[in-house]
């Protein structure tokens, strides 16, 4: 299952991202680091509470572009490896998903890459409390505990956000998930139209 999943995501061609032609955002990269396994997980990171961006919320490894890092890609690698100890040879990176912009007006490129299980994570106390794995299955069937709607660029999106062993997913970091999730199992989660069960509450 997971070769195929794998090929997925090797031939996808991400969404451009639609911003004003003469607007350039500082960027960034993040990595999302599938295991290569029976039962495939997604790693996760819980930033620090004391950051002063995103303090206490749950992201996927990653960060600014430095001036002299060759591509986005080397960005990803080098912040997992710098935030969880992941050692970049251990990652087979199979390609992009679609930039997005984050609430700080910042490009951010998510990268798909598959890692081994066994991995011995060693987390930067001054980033990151805490890393986790969620089977990749668990968002299959789009478990969200409630829906976020977020007006951007004239557009309305539905962000879901999961609960997970008491960590909130939500935000980017939930966007790239269905992006991932409808890549790999043509999930069909719909970030453009409201959930049946719009507003929850």
């Amino acid at each position: 299952m997971l070769d195929e999943l794998l090929r997925r995501v090797s031939e996808y061609v991400p969404h451009d991202l639609e911003t004003e032609a003469d607007r350039r955002f500082p960027e960034a990269a993040v990595l999302l680091p599938i295991t290569r396994s029976d039962e495939p997980e997604l790693v996760l990171t819980l930033r620090a509470s004391g950051l002063s961006t995103h303090g206490g919320e749950v992201a996927f490894p990653g960060g600014r572009r430095d001036p002299e890092d060759p591509d986005l890609m080397f960005t990803a690698l080098r912040e997992a490896e710098e935030e969880i100890g992941l050692p970049p040879g251990l990652v087979e990176v199979l390609g992009p998903l679609s930039p997005l912009v984050s609430k700080h007006g910042i490009k951010v490129t998510p990268y798909v890459g598959v890692i081994p299980d066994f991995v011995e994570y060693r987390p930067n106390d001054a980033e990151i409390a805490a890393v986790f794995s969620v089977p990749l299955a668990f968002f299959r069937q789009d478990p969200r505990e409630h829906t976020h709607r977020i007006d951007y660029q004239g557009q309305s999106w539905y962000v879901p956000s999961y609960r997970y062993k008491g960590y909130k997913i939500w935000g980017l970091s939930a966007i790239m998930i269905v992006e991932l999730i409808n890549l790999l199992y043509d999930a069909d989660i719909s970030l453009h139209r409201p959930p049946r069960h719009y507003p929850p509450f």
